[in-house]
């Protein structure tokens, strides 16, 4: 029997979800939440498998609940729900230790069989994203000189992307206008030589940042 915890903000679709794990044999969902603000507590609690978590919540995101897990030092096995493959936060995500994601329009066999994939040791994302995990991870310990350019400022905005944060989030967390945000990201693209977010945060973890 595979222990599932839902944390899952859409409540027509977690309702959904639990039904559907419910009705499979091999799959028990042990409890269903709204945020991931006491995840580790939850999981503490109800020993579950797989924690199966939606990226995009309120009060606290699957990213924050995903930091706590790691932090915890907890050997949680964890996939996340997604409305879309291919984005910044989904790339964020596996990159800090979720087994993969599945996308919420998904069918319900392709669910089932990816919570089985992962349980069995497995992972679960598409070629775009695995591509792009496996070209940091592939990758050696990589000094760069170009981070030594950054300013203490920018080093904490860096931080923060990696850890998945929004403009809005960085700018709320450090205490900033969103435009100044803008301004020391535009700086570390500028000084990293890199185009985008995808980009910086590949750097940032080849040098070991924001983790």
């Amino acid at each position: 029997m595979i222990n599932v915890l839902i944390i899952e903000d859409h409540l027509e679709f977690a309702e959904s979800l639990q039904q559907l794990l419910s009705d499979t044999e091999m799959i028990r969902v042990v409890g269903v939440y709204r945020n991931a603000k006491d995840i580790v507590r939850q999981i503490n609690a109800y020993k579950p498998d797989i924690v199966l978590m939606d990226i995009d919540m309120p009060v606290c995101n699957g990213l924050d609940g995903l930091r706590s897990i790691r932090a915890a030092n907890l050997d949680m096995k964890v996939i996340m729900l997604t409305v879309f493959d291919d984005n910044e936060r989904v790339f964020q995500a596996v990159c800090n230790g979720a087994s993969g994601y599945l996308l919420k329009s998904s069918t319900p066999d392709a669910i089932i069989e990816g919570i089985i994939g992962v349980y069995n040791g497995g992972a679960t994302m598409t070629p775009s994203i695995a591509r792009q995990v496996l070209k940091i991870f592939s990758a050696p310990y990589q000094h760069s000189t170009d981070m030594q350019n950054l300013t203490s400022r920018e080093h904490d905005v860096l931080s923060l992307l990696v850890r998945g944060y929004s403009y809005k989030m960085i700018a709320a967390e450090m205490n900033l206008g969103i435009e100044t945000v803008r301004f020391h990201i535009k700086n570390i693209y500028t000084k990293l030589h890199v185009n985008s977010k995808s980009e910086a945060v590949a750097k940032a973890l080849q040098n070991r940042i924001g983790k």
